[in-house]
């Protein structure tokens, strides 16, 4: 990366990009540069440029003006369309990290592919999970078996397709109920809620349908937890995820949002911590 401050795009004015773009603002000075911001949703990206108090020229109209102002993107909108937005950002040559990352797991090998021909960096950040570290320096080994717990309150479980479908009741419930027990390629289509965990895990080890995958409803629980179990011939290692959920947005960890900070620290950073 050049010695200048670093051009950073965020695509997506919702919990995640807003709050991207103040710390860019606040903690990053000198080492980046918001150069532009986007929203399919005007009302999003007028209020976050007036929040911000910044110029009304951040407004990029259009993804291509604000892929052609950075130098770095932040795609910060939906699994729908994270995997447009990485390829036309990395066919421009830009380096691009993606929050949405549910929506670019059934393209990783084109991903891999395109960064590879463009020269150009996909930073994909742990987000609302731990044990990222030891699943990819168990990887180098062999994994034997890689099994996500998902549990939260029945209350978030509510409108879920599957849910109404399989007839699972969850009122008054007194005890931990298993929804849905299978690899991740079928978790991320029944609880797509779940997707951005499901699919980060799955890209980091054995693969969609190879990883295990549990949900379950818990009414003694308020905050999301994910528990993770990673056994391989280098050992076991179990972590233990609890979400406090965004200020700004409850259907968003608090975690995440820091998690993608962190990444964006350690690119413009000389040392680099931890795997």
């Amino acid at each position: 990366m050049s010695k200048r401050p670093l051009k950073i795009g965020i695509v997506g004015c919702g919990a995640i990009g807003s709050s991207l773009a103040r710390i860019i603002l606040r903690d990053l000075k000198g080492k980046a540069e918001l150069a532009a911001l986007f929203d399919v949703n005007k009302n999003k990206l007028d209020l976050l440029v007036k929040t911000l108090s910044a110029s009304e020229r951040l407004k990029a109209f259009g993804l291509i003006q604000l892929i052609s102002r950075a130098q770095l993107v932040i795609e910060a909108t939906s699994a729908e369309s994270s995997w447009e937005i990485a390829k036309k950002a990395i066919m421009k040559g830009r380096h691009i990290m993606i929050m949405s990352v549910g929506g670019i797991a059934a393209y990783y090998r084109q991903l891999y592919k395109l960064a590879q021909r463009y020269n150009c960096r996909v930073y994909i950040p742990s987000g609302a999970i731990a044990g990222i570290d030891a699943l990819k320096a168990a990887r180098m080994a062999r994994i034997k078996k890689v099994i996500l717990r998902t549990i939260k309150n029945p209350a978030s479980f509510k409108g879920v397709e599957y849910v109404e479908r399989q007839k699972l009741c969850l009122d008054n419930l007194k005890k931990d109920k298993i929804l849905f027990s299978g690899p991740a390629s079928k978790a991320i289509k029944y609880f797509p809620q779940n997707i951005n965990v499901a699919a980060l895990l799955s890209l980091a080890g054995l693969g969609l349908s190879k990883t295990r995958v549990e949900i379950v409803a818990s009414p003694t629980i308020k905050n999301n937890v994910h528990k993770i179990r990673i056994e391989s011939s280098a050992g076991v290692v179990e972590t233990s995820t609890e979400n406090i959920v965004h200020p700004d947005n409850p259907k968003t960890s608090y975690l995440a949002v820091l998690s993608a900070a962190a990444t964006l620290k350690q690119v413009l950073e000389p040392i680099r911590l931890g795997t």
